[in-house]
């Protein structure tokens, strides 16, 4: 039988809990909002001039098929833009996925899988909803097909990256680790989306509206999964992981 004083931890990490859902769920909110007024002054057509005058910032004024900076950014910048590809991010989550699989947390393995996986049906739907079509403004550095609204790289890189340091955040124990998880995860983001700006391949606002769908996603995928968490066992696996 739970002593008051057990009763009493019982109820502040449940209110702890509750507290984190109910800020979770306002942000959530709060990024819906702005991606719609995003969203509608894009398709509007108020954004264009903020739009072109960051994607001509990043080329020299001579020649806008030649980027700012020594010729070696060019090849760095290639190269973080594939960290948020397709085929990186599904590496990623595939190595995420066996390894959770091998230490017997298969929600675990199965939550990453679902958040991946809708969050890329998502943005499919969204670019197809929107058609907005890519800059013409200046020559493309990389091959881009999809049209540009919102960037998927942006946009998947914020799901994968950011789950992956919400679920590294919650393994480690001291504070500065968890810091420097969420840090890294925010950067990768970070670093993915200009690089999609500075490649010319997509407008400001695409990368914007990218990171605030996959912020919300992942939001909404975590507060799902935090709510089925004592249900499906993932409290369970942590402690038998242990």
């Amino acid at each position: 039988m739970k002593t008051p004083r057990a009763w009493l931890g019982w109820l502040t990490r449940l209110e702890r809990r509750e507290l984190t859902w109910l800020l979770v769920g306002l942000g959530g909110c709060i990024l819906l909002l702005i991606f719609l007024k995003l969203a509608s002054e894009v398709t509007e057509g108020e954004t264009l001039a903020f739009d072109r005058r960051i994607v001509l910032a990043f080329r020299s004024p001579d020649d806008p098929s030649r980027p700012i900076g020594p010729a070696w950014i060019e090849s760095v910048l290639l190269d973080l833009t594939a960290i948020g590809g397709p085929t990186v991010l599904g590496l990623v989550v595939l190595a995420i996925i066996g390894f959770m699989v091998l230490q017997t947390r298969y929600w675990t393995a199965l939550f990453m899988f679902l958040t991946a996986a809708s969050g890329e049906v998502v943005g499919f739907a969204m670019k197809s909803l929107f058609a907005r079509p890519r800059p013409t403004l200046v020559p493309h550095l990389r091959e881009a097909f999809s049209s540009s609204f919102p960037s998927g790289h942006a946009m998947q890189s914020a799901i994968v990256y950011l789950t992956l340091g919400a679920m590294l955040m919650r393994v480690s124990e001291r504070r500065l680790t968890k810091i420097y998880c969420f840090g890294m995860a925010l950067l990768l983001t970070m670093l993915v989306g200009i690089s999609r700006v500075y490649l010319g391949v997509h407008y400001p606002t695409d990368v914007i509206a990218g990171w605030i769908v996959g912020l919300f996603w992942a939001s909404l995928c975590w507060l799902v999964a935090q709510h089925y968490e004592v249900r499906a066992g993932i409290k369970a696996e942590r402690k038998k992981a242990k």
